[in-house]
């Protein structure tokens, strides 16, 4: 057990670390190849804070691991609002200005009605998962579009000001990319076979495993990059994290997972996570979206709601882990 949960953990901060690098590295790969600062604040540097998502979930699907697989990310999407946000509007409230972030929450709503619907039939089957792979590439294209349409918006602007204005020369930018993705594949690999080997000695379900200790191991970068986000003004940022992940936790990370190995939906995913998830993300909209002309807003109040909810979902499951889920 010692040697499973040390293992774990050293995958989990071999991820976080390894992480760091991964993003530095792209973003300056990405300048020396010309690639607009906009694209590389809102693309690279989002894709790099999920990369530690798509490689838990990809290997745990190719080792037949749904329940990591799905836990992972449909807990890091509940982690993101509860535990995320609510921490980041405890140290300074949030306020919602990008047209970007508010066009983007409703689609949010749509994707996880979405993944609640494909859940039905109890598997996330070789199609379903092409379906969330192509709506990823769609959207993705459409908020590209969208940013550049709208290059003003705060988001852009903030996006922007999040990139290093200092640029690595080619050589060691390229090798913290390529040193950083080994590391996180290795990071990766090694929490897996650490929270397999825990369920399994203690004889608990995989998913409860990969709904809490890995998801929020996995969402440690978003957390960091959120909370620095928010001391600093950048508030849209903050919340672009967090939907940015979620979108990409729900299309990508499923979709990859799905592709590699069709993936069993427990009824615990269907009956409590995706309902909560689902809540949460509800609970977003109404919060972020800003109505009658003004922007949204999570105060210091809103988000010891989120993060009050996030730990009772999170005691309910330990609660119930010795039963099984």
């Amino acid at each position: 057990m010692i040697l499973f949960a040390s293992v774990m953990a050293a995958g989990l901060l071999l991820m976080v670390w390894s992480a760091g690098w991964f993003i530095e590295g792209s973003a300056a790969v990405a300048k020396h190849v010309g690639m607009p600062p906009l694209l590389i604040g809102m693309i690279v540097v989002g894709f790099g804070t999920s990369m530690p998502e798509i490689l838990v979930s990809g290997i745990s699907a190719s080792q037949n691991s749904p329940g990591i697989a799905l836990g992972n990310a449909y807990g890091s999407n509940i982690a993101n609002i509860g535990l995320i946000l609510g921490v980041t509007a405890l140290i300074s409230p949030v306020a919602v200005h990008s047209r970007v972030l508010r066009s983007e929450l409703p689609l949010l709503a749509l994707v996880t009605a979405l993944a609640t619907v494909q859940a039905f039939d109890k598997e996330v089957s070789f199609m379903d998962a092409l379906v969330l792979l192509a709506l990823f590439l769609v959207l993705m294209s459409w908020s590209i579009r969208k940013g550049f349409k709208e290059g003003e918006d705060s988001l852009a602007k903030e996006a922007e000001q999040a990139i290093p204005r200092e640029t690595k020369a080619f050589a060691p930018a390229m090798f913290r990319l390529v040193a950083g993705l080994v590391l996180l594949i290795a990071g990766s690999r090694t929490t897996v076979w650490g929270a397999v080997g825990i369920s399994r000695f203690l004889g608990i379900s995989d998913l409860v495993i990969g709904l809490t200790v890995v998801a929020v191991g996995t969402s440690l970068p978003e957390l960091v990059s959120s909370v620095i986000a928010a001391r600093r003004g950048e508030h849209d940022i903050a919340v672009g994290n967090v939907l940015g992940s979620n979108l990409f936790n729900t299309l990508a990370v499923v979709g990859v997972a799905g592709v590699i190995h069709p993936l069993a939906v427990p009824p615990g995913i269907l009956y409590r996570d995706l309902p909560v998830m689902g809540l949460l993300t509800i609970s977003l909209f109404i919060l972020c979206y800003g109505f009658q002309g003004r922007p949204g807003r999570i105060n210091r109040w809103e988000g010891l709601a989120l993060l009050l909810s996030y730990t009772v979902y999170t005691l309910y499951l330990i609660r119930r882990s010795a039963g099984g889920t």
